[in-house]
């Protein structure tokens, strides 16, 4: 199963709620940068089956038992008889940067529900896949159909939008910097932009650059120098817009013509 990344097309903080999260405006947008995930399955000798993972590709950080992979199949088991009495080993192999805010441990999250939904028949809707996504995090619900979305709350709140890139090139340079959710919100001052995301997204891509704004830029580009390095050499290079995704640290450029960027992944949306 092939599992996409996303970027994010603007991102605002609009408020700090009573539960100590923020409320979030953005657009997600799906990308042809995939890991890939396969799935074997035997009846356990045991009362509970066990859940093995094996990982290759891009190096990622703790526990094998934390991956947001292992715990997706076990949120089901814990439901699904189905589920409860079989082995599980799965193998993903990570091709989509990690902390760099492109989704993919929340991608692979959903995709191993998806999976596990189709393979054992459980019978679960897109919105039924989206509340258990939910439990495993705010923008996992955005995978279940991993269609382009306008998102608010914390990200979980999702709306259809009309947007498409097709016909675009999608650079991405992943420097080797983590930027924690910590630092990420540091210098965040919640604000209501003047202008939606979404409205902004539907205008020509041309006209994003001046409006188009991701809120973490500020202090990760305070901390990370770099990163503003990065964007202004997409820039440079020919994008018609360019930002970090997510809180980051992924700085993707959009172009018409395919860019040559010997750091960059490039892919055709």
């Amino acid at each position: 199963m092939k599992i996409p990344a996303k970027i994010n097309l603007g991102l605002n903080v609009v408020s700090k709620r009573e539960d100590g999260y923020h409320d979030l405006e953005t657009v997600f947008y799906p990308v042809p940068i995939y890991d890939e995930l396969t799935l074997t399955y035997s009846p356990s000798k045991g009362e509970n089956g066990a859940v093995e993972l094996c990982l290759d590709g891009i190096s990622v950080l703790g526990r094998v038992e934390d991956n947001l992979v292992v715990k997706a199949c076990n949120l089901l088991k814990a439901d699904f008889a189905a589920l409860k009495s079989m082995d599980l080993k799965l193998h993903l192999t990570k091709n989509i940067p990690t902390q760099a805010g492109m989704g993919g441990g929340s991608a692979d999250a959903s995709y191993t529900l998806i999976l596990l939904n189709k393979t054992f028949r459980l019978g679960l809707t897109d919105a039924q896949l989206e509340a258990y996504a939910l439990r495993l995090g705010a923008d996992c619900p955005f995978f279940v159909r991993s269609k382009p979305a306008y998102a608010t709350g914390v990200g979980e709140v999702l709306s259809p939008i009309d947007i498409d890139l097709s016909g675009k090139y999608l650079a991405v340079i992943k420097p080797e910097i983590a930027i924690s959710t910590r630092e990420a919100f540091s210098k965040i001052v919640p604000m209501k932009p003047r202008k939606c995301c979404r409205d902004i997204v539907i205008q020509p891509i041309r006209t994003w650059k001046d409006e188009l704004k991701n809120d973490f830029e500020t202090s990760a580009f305070a901390l990370y120098p770099e990163l503003l390095s990065i964007k202004q050499r997409l820039y440079d290079a020919g994008a018609d817009y360019a930002a970090m995704s997510g809180s980051g640290s992924a700085m993707f450029g959009i172009f018409e013509e395919k860019p040559k960027l010997a750091d960059a992944i490039v892919v055709d949306l």
